[in-house]
């Protein structure tokens, strides 16, 4: 072995553990690990041109190195000119991992930063989704080109894909990944499955299909997890599965098995509760669980005992049996026309928040929700239930505006508190609770450093977009 070979040979072990990470998205808490993906020493090594194909074996690992070398003090310009020549003769190194295909990604996601010529940025873009190409020709296991291509496409380059496209990508690359599948997709993927399927563009069996695959993804990520990367599963474990939730609203897709496991514990935790009696008894009976199962008959008995609802044939009593039955939207026609032949404004409050809680608890409609909601307030004078309720609403859009952590899903925390506020304001018998969600929640308000770099200061007005839609006032969470 030449001296030239055992010197690279030693600095590549050095090198290993220094890969260059590409410019993280916006979404910093979720993305993805360094693009290298080692390959297993026992993994049949790439069909790509590597370090032993070159006209100059020793001269291109010399090249690889000093580039390498090059990007760990920063000196883009020499480094991109060495690596270069090695991509040019040995894309795939030692056939063992995909490091100078990373490498280059880097390299242009660096110049897209450096520049401010519209043209040069999609060149550079141009150039980022080449590399993928042939990274997923050099390197076809696990699917990850195909991830990280969606992944770009879906924070990075939004405009140059369609949202199917990016599924697709996703899609392909968890057909070959499956339970192996990479951390920094199921978010994105999670999000697109829910958003394709309710637009029509995905099948009920096809949406069953990944919500499974979905779940047992991330229960194998969490069981296998080491150190920090734990922390990465955790953040999706919040998101995904919560996500996950608006397919409740569709009949069928979930079995009593799970609504028993999702709602069973609310009831054990506030057993003379009548709004989560309902809400228990409702989503048991849309899961299909039967009047013998003992969780049903449990239910059944509290609601008995301590729950006092209009029956016969009133129209209210009418929307109650259809409530009791999970037929939702017969309960909202019913109780939206008891809101209209009532005689007194507390009665009619009362119906029209009923139709708020089905949105909102049932068919996951956050914006139908709020609007009845505040019909509710507009009825009934002094009320502070119907402002708890839109503060509800704000606050558990954390998932559907952004990642679940992170600037996009805190800001829901500031329109949330406002509401509880006002709740409080209107009605001192809803303070109590009013100020517990504040309490919780202000500390999931964004940091005073998030705040400063986005340029942003503390009592300045910001706009919250997503569903909610509304203007509110910059806070920070309090500092630890």
């Amino acid at each position: 072995m030449s001296m030239r070979r055992m010197l690279f040979l030693l600095l590549l072990l050095n090198l290993l553990a220094c890969t260059p990470k590409a410019t993280a998205p916006a979404v910093s808490t979720t993305s993805p690990k360094p693009v290298e993906n080692p390959v297993a020493p026992n993994e049949i090594l790439s069909a790509c041109p590597k370090f032993s194909d070159a006209p100059n074996p020793d001269q291109v690992e010399e090249d690889y190195v000093l580039y390498r070398d090059a990007l760990k003090v920063k000196e883009l310009e020499r480094a991109f000119g060495l690596w270069q020549k090695v991509y040019a003769v040995a894309p795939a190194a030692d056939g063992k991992r995909n490091t100078v295909f990373s490498d280059g990604i880097f390299f242009y996601e660096s110049f897209i930063g450096q520049t401010q010529d519209s043209l040069k940025k999609e060149a550079y873009i141009d150039e980022i989704f080449e590399l993928y190409d042939r990274l997923g020709e050099c390197f076809p296991a696990n699917g990850y080109a195909d991830a990280r291509k969606g992944f770009d496409y879906y924070y990075k380059y939004t405009n140059r894909k369609s949202k199917r496209a990016i599924y697709d990508l996703f899609k392909k690359s968890i057909d070959v990944a499956g339970i192996n599948t990479n951390d920094f997709v199921i978010n994105p993927f999670t999000s697109l499955l829910v958003d394709l399927y309710f637009e029509g563009e995905v099948a009920l069996e096809e949406a069953k299909k990944y919500e499974q695959l979905i779940r047992a993804v991330i229960a194998n990520g969490l069981s296998t997890c080491k150190g920090v990367n734990c922390e990465r599963w955790n953040i999706i474990q919040e998101y995904a599965p919560e996500r996950l939730k608006a397919f409740e609203s569709v009949k069928g897709f979930y079995d009593c098995t799970y609504y028993k496991a999702q709602y069973l514990k609310d009831f054990l935790a506030a057993t003379t509760d009548c709004d989560t009696i309902r809400l228990v008894y409702s989503r048991l009976r849309w899961g299909g669980c039967a009047d013998e199962d003992p969780a049903m008959q449990q239910v059944v008995e509290a609601g008995n005992k301590n729950c006092v609802e209009e029956s016969g044939p009133t129209t209210a009593g009418k929307g109650y049996e259809c409530l009791r039955n999970a037929d939702y939207s017969c309960a909202v026609e019913q109780f939206k026309q008891a809101a209209e032949e009532a005689s007194d404004s507390e009665k009619r409050g009362t119906y029209l928040l009923l139709v708020s809680k089905i949105y909102y608890a049932h068919l996951r409609n956050f914006a139908e929700a709020r609007r009845w909601a505040l019909q509710a307030a507009e009825a009934r004078a002094n009320w502070g239930e119907p402002y708890l309720i839109i503060g509800k609403l704000y606050a558990s859009s954390g998932p559907l505006c952004g990642p679940g952590r992170g600037w996009d899903s805190q800001i829901v925390t500031w329109v949330a508190i406002d509401m509880w506020n006002k709740a409080k304001s209107v009605d001192s018998s809803v303070a109590k609770e009013a100020n517990k969600n504040i309490a919780n929640y202000t500390q999931y308000m964004p940091s005073v450093d998030d705040i400063f770099q986005r340029g942003y200061k503390e009592g300045q007005s910001f706009f919250v977009g997503c569903w909610i839609q509304q203007s509110t006032t910059i806070r920070a969470a309090p500092r630890n």
